[in-house]
């Protein structure tokens, strides 16, 4: 879910054509649960192979990203989640419920015909599994690609790879990053880059958005240390934020009293008891120092064999795929790194 920072955030409006060229980490959950979301039939079920098993994500990453990569030369470095983190607990779970809740409304609207509705609660219900994630990383690794197991929070280790100039910024919809200490965050990078709104049935066009972490700070007149004081008292995935303090108001609190510590009980009674544990999963995030970004090149025997043979696309349409990563990797050097691309 992230932390709610959009009224204080500052965004410059940017475009796929000034992104050209560039490389980026991705978180790759927020990545697959939006092709989960928005890659399904009229009545909200996924995409599946002749056993059953989902390949929308599949389809997600394998013609919608690759046109990023071959048409406008950019790079992707995919990162995913390790073990969740104690303080997450809390939020996966409530997470969990609200799914089970949208499935089972879900289901409801397909018994009655009410396929509209139907298609919001089934993207309100969207899981993603295990199998889904060891498929993506089989087409990742047929196609060559680069990716990186965190051992715990994907956004942590997306900001670290930025950090160490392996990426130009990290590329995803939440500000968590800016926590963690990327230096950029690009949102909505997409072909067409859509957000669904559930309760309203209807989906609205977002353009790419770009935020220079410096700059941003520079404008609230805050440290990063600041900016997750600020987060926690808004709320996150670790903590739940104070009842009646929105980003605004805890901005106004911060730049006022320094830090949390520093707030006088008799104006916030109500601070998260655990706000420096979790400041410190911010400020000193558990991420791998050692990986490789490096390019295997493509296994066309392989992506064939996976695509067409075991999850039932279309040989024509692998073939297509097949064609555009020849491109892409005539433009690129087997042995050449993200480091290049920043």
């Amino acid at each position: 879910m992230g932390v709610n920072l959009t009224p204080i955030i500052s965004r410059k409006p940017t475009s796929l054509e000034s992104l050209r060229g560039k490389s980026f980490a991705v978180d790759a959950s927020q990545m697959l649960y939006q092709f989960l979301a928005l890659i399904r039939k009229p009545d909200g079920t996924f995409f599946t192979d002749a056993e059953g098993n989902v390949t929308s994500h599949l389809i997600g990453f394998a013609f919608r990203v690759t046109r990023l990569l071959c048409d406008y030369s950019m790079r992707f470095i995919l990162v995913f989640d390790g073990r969740p983190a104690q303080l997450k607990l809390r939020e996966l779970e409530e997470r969990r419920l609200r799914r089970e809740k949208a499935l089972a409304e879900w289901r409801l609207a397909v018994k009655e015909g009410r396929l509209a509705e139907a298609f919001s609660k089934a993207v309100s219900s969207t899981r993603l599994t295990a199998a889904m994630v060891e498929d993506t990383k089989t087409l990742l690794s047929a196609m060559g690609l680069p990716f990186v197991e965190a051992p715990s929070d994907a956004e942590a280790q997306a900001a670290f790879i930025v950090q160490r100039r392996e990426a130009y910024a990290v590329a995803g919809r939440d500000y968590d990053t800016l926590l963690y200490g990327s230096p950029r965050l690009v949102r909505n990078l997409a072909i067409r880059s859509t957000e669904f709104y559930p309760s309203k049935g209807y989906s609205k066009v977002l353009k790419p958005e770009l935020i220079e972490a410096g700059e941003a700070l520079s404008r609230l007149g805050i440290t990063r240390e600041q900016l997750v004081d600020v987060a926690i008292l808004v709320g996150t995935d670790f903590n739940e934020g104070v009842k009646g303090i929105g980003p605004k108001k805890a901005l106004q609190l911060i730049k006022k009293y320094g830090r949390i510590d520093e707030i006088p009980r008799s104006i916030l009674p109500k601070a998260p008891e655990n706000y420096a544990e979790v400041r410190k999963v911010f400020m000193q995030p558990d991420v791998k120092k050692e990986y490789s970004v490096k390019y295997s090149g493509l296994d066309e025997a392989w992506l064939m064999e996976f695509l067409h043979s075991e999850k039932g696309f279309s040989r024509d349409r692998v073939t297509k795929l097949i064609e555009r990563m020849r491109r892409f990797y005539r433009s690129v050097a087997e042995d050449t790194t993200l480091r290049e691309w920043v």
